[in-house]
């Protein structure tokens, strides 16, 4: 038994490995948590951690294949040429005994803010670090001289350039 990729349609790789699970095939994604910018506010949130992508695994001789692309969510079983895109076994071991739970963050040092609300609102600043779960130190221009303002995080808002 080997793993291969399956390249699904958009934002359906939940509904991909559903239906290929219900069909007996033995089928993984891996998840990552990230964080993202909804509603004026971060919250986390678990999203695949290839976009459109998900491994199945399947025996090259008593497997049988053409249930797979027809499958509802699916696109097409990845290949170069005629060949079915196989991955070594020893990347699904590392993915799967990977600490995936790690937050990507929307906010990094460094990066620009602004405020949505609060009594700073529409001000800006630098995001300086995290404090706590909902909470953030910022660094804004008051008067020519930087200070550290803490703020909740749902207050900021990345600047994208």
């Amino acid at each position: 038994m080997r793993w291969y990729v399956v390249h699904t349609r958009p934002r359906q790789e939940e509904r991909a490995l559903e239906n290929l699970t219900r069909q007996g095939y033995s089928a993984w994604m891996p998840w990552l948590e990230v964080e993202k910018f909804r509603r004026g506010k971060i919250t986390k949130v678990l999203e695949p951690m290839f976009s459109r992508y998900i491994f199945i695994q399947l025996d090259h001789v008593n497997s049988n294949w053409g249930p797979i692309r027809s499958t509802l969510g699916v696109s097409k079983l990845v290949t170069f040429g005629n060949q079915a895109a196989a991955v070594p076994d020893e990347l699904i071991e590392f993915l799967r005994a990977s600490p995936l739970q790690e937050t990507k963050r929307i906010l990094n040092k460094g990066d620009t803010v602004e405020f949505v609300q609060g009594p700073l609102k529409g001000m800006t600043g630098i995001f300086d670090q995290q404090d706590g779960d909902i909470r953030a130190m910022v660094l804004i221009e008051l008067i020519n001289q930087s200070h550290k303002v803490h703020v909740l995080i749902e207050e900021l808002k990345p600047v994208t350039n």
